[in-house]
């Protein structure tokens, strides 16, 4: 009974599988190609193709699963189908193909087209806003574009590309390049590019340049004065200036905590105000302050008082020797009493010392033997000779007044020989130095008093030890008794 229902299944299996295999031979199996991505506005094409066909075929080409893009016929079943188009905006989805032959209908692979938009109108943006930051604050530039889609983006910094491999002072990510800590050394010229790439053609929009500035602290400031003669009165000079800083400075002067004037610095870190002055007299406490849009800093207080050239006038003479004791040059210093603002003058000979140079024969220019330094208050004589030898003076007045009277030193007379002599004026005697002794004579000298010391302490020890044995023998025949001889007998006996 169970046989006779298994026998009549046997023949309808054995057809359904030889249809299945009929129907899945015959159905077509194309083969969809064409581009992942295109630009906007570029023309592009998809083909369709079933292999080893040899029947005619009709190829519809569709867009996200149902819509319907256009179609093509293959009468004689061996040639692709091709799908031109112009890619838009809305061209982008996901393709496939579908292939008819003998009322068979096979579906392709599917490709996802990507529209690509070309950058434009590209610009750098800034945080902040101007590019302008001080020291140690973060600044963030964004590379942004109008328009523009699937884009990379290179930096430059003055010219040169910034990448992550070659520079440890910038982080790139997405469009942005960030300065974390932004130092004077990320002051410069920045531009961007951004760009994209379809089957090796890039299509690049650059920026313009945008200057990014980093701004110093400003340290504190610092204040000085001078003096001049304006007229029949007198006028001062102070200066307000800071060492470090980026401008603009905003500088004000304050006399006895009051207010004389402001002035605000745009090009450079130092501003100047006129006063009255009174040579003699004190004139108030000054002090300097420095503002920025940040700070706001004051200088140490400086007395407004200027002391006349006036006292005694000296010069003092000191020789300079090298390493092998050879006298090398001379170094003379005009020691000024009082005076704040001391012009000095020197003579030699009662000439006075020009700084300028002078042309020999040849036209060539030669220095003079001589320097001054510590504002003309130190003559160094570089160049020691007899030449140089003679009487050397120096005068003071003030430096304010040029009409007024010099004070002068007295003569000092340096001269250069085989032999140094110091002299003073005509009136008194020269007295020569001592005389250089060589390493080898002091060598021997020293040796000769270490032998004389020694031999001292010898006979001083000798002398003290026969002393000892005097007194030691004295006191073993001496009475025990310490009242055996009263002082009074002893100085009788002394007396005879």
């Amino acid at each position: 009974m169970k046989n006779r229902q298994t026998l009549p299944l046997v023949p309808i299996l054995a057809l359904a599988s030889l249809l299945i295999k009929i129907t899945g031979s015959s159905s077509p199996q194309p083969v969809l190609t064409g581009p992942d991505m295109a630009y906007l506005g570029s023309r592009m094409s998809f083909r369709c193709r079933v292999p080893e066909s040899s029947t005619p075929i009709t190829y519809k080409l569709m867009k996200d699963g149902s819509v319907l893009m256009a179609m093509d016929a293959d009468l004689h079943g061996d040639q692709s189908a091709s799908f031109p188009m112009k890619v838009a905006a809305a061209s982008e989805g996901s393709y496939h193909c579908e292939a008819t032959a003998g009322g068979n209908t096979g579906v392709s692979n599917s490709i996802r087209l990507s529209v690509v938009t070309p950058a434009s109108d590209t610009r750098v943006t800034s945080d902040p806003s101007p590019p302008s930051a001080y020291e140690g604050s973060r600044i963030v530039l964004s590379c942004d574009v109008k328009t523009g889609s699937h884009l990379s983006f290179s930096w430059f910094f003055n010219g040169k590309e910034v990448t992550s491999s070659t520079s440890t002072f910038f982080h790139l990510t997405g469009n942005k390049l960030v300065m974390e800590r932004a130092t004077a050394e990320h002051a410069g010229n920045y531009l961007c590019m951004a760009w994209s790439m379809v089957q090796n053609m890039r299509r690049i929009s650059s920026s313009t340049e945008v200057q990014v500035t980093v701004k110093v602290y400003v340290s504190k400031p610092k204040i000085s004065f001078s003096i001049f003669k304006e007229g029949a009165s007198y006028r001062g000079n102070v200066t307000c200036w800071s060492p470090r800083g980026s401008p603009p400075v905003n500088f004000s002067l304050s006399l006895d905590d009051k207010e004389v004037g402001s002035v605000t610095a745009t090009e450079s870190l130092a501003a100047w105000f006129h006063v009255a002055m009174v040579p003699g007299l004190d004139m108030g406490v000054a002090r300097c302050r420095a503002t920025t849009e940040l700070q706001e800093l004051m200088s140490e207080p400086l007395t407004l008082e200027v002391v006349p050239v006036g006292g005694d006038v000296k010069v003092e003479v000191e020789y300079l020797y090298n390493a092998e004791s050879k006298l090398a040059a001379a170094r003379l210093s005009c020691q000024v009493s009082r005076g704040t603002f001391p012009d000095i003058t020197w003579l030699l000979n009662d000439s006075v010392l020009h700084s300028a140079s002078h042309t020999d024969s040849h036209l060539q220019p030669i220095p003079p033997p001589f320097a001054l330094t510590d504002r003309r208050r130190t003559l160094v004589l570089s160049k020691v000779s007899p030449e140089e030898s003679g009487y050397y003076r120096c005068r003071a007045r003030d430096s304010y007044d040029q009409s007024g009277p010099w004070i002068q030193s007295a003569a000092e007379l340096v001269r250069v020989t085989d032999r140094i002599l110091y002299c003073t004026p005509p009136t008194t005697s020269c007295t020569e130095t001592p005389p250089k002794f060589s390493r080898t004579t002091v060598e021997v000298l020293s040796l000769a008093f270490s032998c004389f010391v020694f031999l001292m302490l010898a006979v001083g020890s000798a002398c003290l030890y026969n002393r000892s044995d005097r007194d030691q023998a004295h006191v073993h025949n001496a009475p025990t008794n310490s009242e055996a001889f009263p002082l009074s007998d002893l100085t009788s006996q002394s007396g005879n």
